[in-house]
């Protein structure tokens, strides 16, 4: 019984002492809101920059009516732009888009990326909206932007890259980290060296416009182990990612391009091919990128402050 005594003594002393030993650390931190306010209306009076989101279609697998309302909240909280939305851009004018100084695409015009048949704007819609980027304005291609175009050639050209069926994939995993390969850019600036990403697409093997004038911003791996079906589940089923097939497949154990910059005429195009839902809208190395990315596309300056977990810290 003694024995027992002093061994219960000793382990609570044991338990005591790890307990003091043990930090407890308290951030300033509350979670993320879940329900998705209403941007309100912005007074003209204080002369943002203006931004238009054109959407209106898109995959079955992207909530982008909900992606919408949380860029233009996500934005208008800034107090650096106003924005507004169009789900009909068919017809769209240069006129309409010389109100803006930064237009955002959300757009695809295919149900599913690889379906044959797809609903575009009208010639004259794009031929504006390539005159419109030529002339000076700002463009952001968001996402969704690279899974249409690559029968459109200067659509291509224009934001620099879009997705091919057949050659051109989306890895597996669900989160992971996007390589800052440019931290001296105005946007990347101050931003720490690799960030996440969560519930988000990595696009592979993407098909680059030749004559596209890119400045690589950030890249994230495609690694053949990440197609292990212990890990990616049923959406990616095992029986394609054999390891025979893995080895045939290109670009696979390499970098790629997710971020970049371009020109096109005189226009600023920022291309983020990150974001797939309103759930990686929550992270704000994502927020960070694009609330600066869009300001860099509209001004060709960034005065947007790096958020507090997209910063850049000690390492050593």
């Amino acid at each position: 019984m003694k024995h027992m005594n002093w061994l219960g003594a000793a382990t609570a002393l044991t338990l005591a002492t790890a307990a003091a030993a043990q930090v407890i650390v308290t951030i300033d931190y509350r979670p993320p809101e879940t329900v998705q306010r209403v941007a309100i209306p912005v007074n003209p009076a204080e002369q943002r920059l203006r931004v238009l989101i054109i959407s209106g279609q898109n995959s079955y697998e992207h909530d982008w009516t909900g992606v919408n309302n949380m860029l233009r909240t996500m934005m208008q909280d800034t107090k650096r732009f106003d924005v507004r939305i169009t789900e009909d851009f068919d017809e769209g004018t240069l006129a309409t888009l010389k109100k803006y100084d930064v237009v955002l695409l959300n757009y695809s015009s295919r149900w599913n990326y690889a379906d044959k048949s797809q609903k575009i704007w009208s010639d004259a819609a794009f031929q504006a909206l390539y005159q419109y980027v030529r002339e000076g304005g700002g463009l952001v291609a968001y996402h969704s932007s690279f899974t249409w175009g690559r029968d459109i050639p200067e659509y291509k050209k224009m934001i620099g890259a879009v997705m091919e069926p057949g050659t051109s994939r989306r890895a597996p995993p669900g989160a992971f980290p996007v390589h800052l390969v440019d931290r001296e850019h105005p946007i990347t600036k101050g931003m720490r060296e690799f960030v996440w990403t969560y519930n988000d697409d990595m696009y592979t093997n993407m098909s680059f416009d030749k004559d596209a004038k890119i400045h690589v911003l950030a890249t994230a791996h495609d690694s053949s182990a990440a197609y292990d079906p212990r890990l990616t589940g049923p959406k990616y089923p095992a029986s394609a990612y054999t390891p025979e097939k893995l080895k045939a497949m290109k670009g696979m154990d390499a970098d790629h391009p997710q971020i970049w910059t371009a020109d096109y005429g005189k226009g600023r195009v920022f291309s983020i091919t990150s974001g797939h839902d309103e759930v990686s809208l929550h992270f704000q190395p994502l927020q960070t990128l694009i609330l600066r990315g869009t300001e860099w596309a509209a001004t060709g300056q960034v005065t947007l402050p790096v958020l507090e977990e997209a910063k850049d810290y000690p390492t050593k």
